[in-house]
């Protein structure tokens, strides 16, 4: 072997040291932004280290390095106009697993960072902007790195000379992407996909779900067909049926858990929280069943086998958590599991078998017929229901095969809790301290108003809940901007409400509701009034002078400062002028209207 053999191993290894160096020091960061790309649209607006504010740096802006351990980092965005706000997402790449959800944030902040490298990427709809952030580690880290480096450098010498006698150099120093792959992403934070796939799923931390409900199905007679079934044939068949129950499970937003064999398992509720998976797990049931019974009929007709499920359904807590080392798998324990696995094994094939827990909870939606009780082993005795299909008047031609837009309706009221906790728990979270009028409260306050007007004026059950999801939604453009908020609240309407399977043309109703609360708009039918007239319901309400007094505060904070004086001159004016629409709002309200109106007269004087 002579020396031009050698050249390239040691240049390898020396590069692989310098680049490590670099990183510790925090150069690798600089070097890595004039090396990949430089961004063309500027997004961040500031960023504080600790106290200390960079403010749009013309080098700082795009790598960050700090020394020891960050107390805090702030990234403050550059502010969108008010009429066009830009979604946002964010992710800091060494902290957070992936990006977030679209938003209207303009800052984030992360706390006690550890030493390392990060990338805090911003996307938002008109371009990208990538801050390398640097976190040097103490002087005893410097120590240790050097030592560490040293080390390297002196056994990758000693296996070149290890490779230059024995001729093997390609086996003992294989320096191909392959080889290189778990280098880079241990000391340069580049993952590789499998290790990228197993962090993801890895991120799954054991957790507690009080109400899901898991599902359960298993072929009948399996075995009996394994023995005169060609192997192909039947591994395309079992692919056919779980790859169509797959579809089904996400169709209902149902998280599938494994195949055993020849049986399926999967779960509702999990891993996003929400009331409404028992009557989904059920809807996916029947679909299954459908399905199956649909290829056996064809199967008959045809002379072949034909398949058989048993369905088995339990409602209840479950614990979720990742086990495994080399090969990671998602998984759920607890009694909800078992008795839904005693639900399939006691029930019969091509019918769905549930628990007294999930008839409760489905019962409205669902035809069921009682079967009896079944012992569980430290439990008692459980009732059984066989699931017949869905209410007539919730089905289309009262068949029970299929849901009506009633059902959906019904089904929607349900989920309207689940979109009403998230949405009271983010604003509680990000509604500015100088909101003092246009928070959670007045948000409550309306949706209940709304509901009293709606249902004393007539409005449909869908109807009253397009508007009361109309009055939910109104104010959380505040989150984002006091001013033109309206539009903002479109904005979030249109990113979280197909998430909650509202479909385009009620999301574009809910919408067009939103505007109709704008001060100057005119509604123009009898949902707009029942909104407009319980957004103002305060107006003639005996607590009317402390919620003005927030409002007025309210205003003074984000339109300038305006007196006692001024404020009542423009409270008058606007009580003069404002006229409640719907007759039960006339009847509530006009009178103690009147009465502030009065009482606000006699200040001016």
């Amino acid at each position: 072997m002579t020396l031009k053999v050698l050249i390239p191993g040691i240049r390898k290894i020396t590069l692989l040291a310098i680049c490590l160096f670099l990183t510790q020091i925090g150069i690798y960061a600089e070097l890595s932004y004039s090396l990949l790309q430089k961004e063309a649209k500027r997004m961040i607006n500031s960023i504080v280290l600790s106290g200390d504010t960079l403010n749009r740096p013309s080098v700082l802006d795009t790598v960050c390095a700090v020394e020891s351990k960050l107390d805090f980092v702030e990234f403050n965005f550059v502010p969108a106009h008010p009429d066009s706000a830009e979604l946002r997402r964010f992710y800091l790449k060494g902290h957070d697993a992936t990006f977030g959800k679209w938003t209207y944030k303009n800052s984030v902040t992360y706390s006690n960072l550890e030493k390392g490298n990060y990338q805090f990427i911003l996307e938002s709809e008109k371009g990208v902007q990538t801050i390398y952030l640097y976190i040097a580690p103490s002087l005893n880290g410097y120590l240790v790195s050097t030592v560490i480096l040293l080390l390297v450098a002196v056994t990758g010498l000693l296996l070149l000379k290890i490779g230059f006698k024995k001729g093997a150099k390609r086996k003992l120093f294989p320096f191909h992407r392959d080889s290189i792959a778990p280098l880079l992403q241990k000391y340069l934070n580049q993952p590789t996909t499998e290790t990228a796939e197993y962090r993801k799923l890895a991120q799954r931390r054991s957790i507690k779900y009080e109400k899901a409900t898991v599902l359960f199905a298993d072929i009948q007679g399996f075995t009996k067909i394994v023995e005169h079934m060609n192997p192909e044939t039947l591994i395309d068949e079992l692919d056919r049926f779980f790859v169509h129950f797959d579809e089904v499970a996400e169709k209902y937003k149902i998280e599938k858990i494994k195949t055993i064999g020849d049986a399926y398992m999967c779960a509702g509720g999990l891993p996003e929280k929400n009331r409404t998976n028992p009557i989904e797990v059920v809807m996916a049931a029947i679909e299954m069943q459908q399905f199956m019974q649909k290829t056996g009929e064809e199967a008959q007709k045809d002379g072949k086998d034909f398949w058989e499920l048993r369905i088995g359904i339990h409602t209840g807590s479950v614990i979720s958590g990742v086990i495994g080392r080399k090969k990671l798998s998602f998984d759920i324990w607890g009694d909800t599991v078992n008795i839904a696995s005693r639900m399939e094994s006691s029930g019969v094939a091509g019918k769905i078998n549930v628990s007294g827990v999930s008839y409760q909870l489905i019962k409205d939606f669902f035809v069921c017929e009682y079967r009896g009780k079944m012992p569980i082993k430290y439990k008692g005795e459980t009732d059984m229901y066989f699931v017949k299909g869905i209410m007539p008047h919730l089905s289309d031609g009262e068949l029970g095969k299929r849901p009506n837009e009633e059902f959906f309706t019904k089904l929607q009221w349900i989920r309207y809790d689940d979109i009403e906790e998230v949405v009271l728990t983010k604003m509680k979270t990000e509604l500015p301290a100088s909101v003092t009028y246009h928070n959670i409260q007045h948000t409550i306050d309306v949706c209940t108003q709304v509901e009293v007007l709606g249902r004393a004026e007539g409005l449909s059950s869908k109807n009253l809940l397009l508007v009361k999801t109309a009055a939910l939604f109104h104010d959380t453009g505040f989150m984002v901007n006091p001013q033109h908020h309206e539009v903002q609240s479109v904005r979030i309407v249109r990113e979280m409400l197909p998430h909650y399977g509202f479909r385009k043309n009620e999301i574009e109703t809910i919408s067009q509701l939103i505007m109709a609360t704008e001060s100057n708009a005119e509604p123009n039918n009898l949902m707009e009034m029942v909104l407009k007239d319980a957004d103002l319901d305060y107006l003639g309400r005996a607590d009317f002078v402390p919620l003005s007094l927030k409002l007025w505060e309210e205003l003074c904070e984000h339109n300038g400062k305006m007196s006692q004086k001024e404020w009542n001159k423009k409270q008058f004016a606007f009580l003069s002028k404002h006229v409640y629409y719907t007759a039960t709002a006339k009847k509530m309200r006009q009178v103690n209207k009147k009465m502030q109106l009065k009482k606000i007269e006699r200040l001016l004087k």
